[in-house]
């Protein structure tokens, strides 16, 4: 039977040069959940009911998607430690001075491995699900170039373009399909596709280049006093992010841990996911 709806709180947390929106709900230890790419705090939604049950689920918007503030793009070249910082800054104020879990993926799994670097003292377990970062993958000069390339092509060549080539070099079947026309859509689906616009426009014309350029130091996540979990989806073999976290495994002298479906596998697969999350930061084995 599936949980029932959770109550959810929302609220607004001031950082430093802007604000960050977030959603908390269930009780029990905090788990922070941290989404990539363009997405924003509905990402692990299918997911976050059944996490509820045992934590105090934290969902959020990063700055310059959805209903954070926009991001200083003077500061793009410390994007993801000020998002590791943003990260940090919102846990202390759900979590106080107790220990924190956290789940990232894609992106947002990149970020996380910042916010291990700084704050392990206060974190128990990150799982990190499928990390495209090319500093994980041993042909890291040509996917850094290639990410970069994905950024001017949309600069010029807009957003077809974009990401058709995101899709090859992401290893994704086809590019998603674009959206129905406007006249099509009711009012609050308008609402939503202009966020959404928003949203894809900082990621591909500045996130992607800010995590393609970002080096995590490895040597320091390997002596990390919290305990760092890289994972891969069973079906993504192949795919960028896939073996972004077969990288980190590898750097870390582990091996990965498998979670249900693709990339997007607590989407796709939710139930299967959300048991696999627990079952993991339970430190539980199959």
């Amino acid at each position: 039977m599936a949980p029932s709806p959770t109550t959810t709180r929302t609220d607004v947390l001031q950082v430093p040069g802007g604000h960050l929106y977030y959603e908390v709900r269930g009780s029990g230890p905090v788990l922070l959940l941290m989404p990539g790419g363009p997405a924003d705090a509905a990402t692990f939604r299918k997911i976050e009911d059944e996490l509820a049950s045992r934590y105090t689920v934290v969902t959020y918007d990063p700055r310059g998607i959805s209903r954070s503030s926009p991001f200083d793009p003077d500061s793009d070249d410390r994007m993801v430690e000020i998002f590791a910082d943003d990260a940090h800054r919102l846990l202390d104020e759900v979590a106080g001075d107790a220990r924190r879990l956290v789940f990232a993926s894609s992106g947002g799994a990149v970020i996380a491995l910042e916010l291990a670097l700084r704050h392990a003292d206060r974190l128990v377990t990150v799982v990190v699900h499928e990390p495209p970062s090319p500093a994980l993958l041993p042909d890291a000069h040509r996917v850094r170039a290639g990410m970069e390339d994905i950024c001017d092509l949309y600069a010029t060549q807009g957003l077809r373009q974009a990401m058709d080539r995101f899709a090859t070099m992401a290893g994704l079947h086809d590019a998603p399909p674009p959206p129905p026309p406007e006249a099509e859509m009711t009012a609050e689906a308008q609402q939503a596709m202009a966020l959404m616009e928003q949203n894809i426009e900082f990621f591909f014309g500045r996130y992607i280049r800010s995590i393609a350029r970002y080096t995590p130091d490895l040597a320091a996540l390997e002596h990390a006093t919290c305990r760092i979990v890289p994972a891969v989806g069973a079906d993504s073999g192949g795919q960028l992010a896939h073996e972004g976290g077969l990288g980190l495994a590898v750097a870390l002298g582990v091996g990965a841990t498998v979670f249900p479906g693709a990339h997007g596998g607590f989407d796709d697969r939710p139930a299967e996911f959300a048991a696999r999350l627990i079952q993991v930061l339970e430190g539980r084995r199959n």
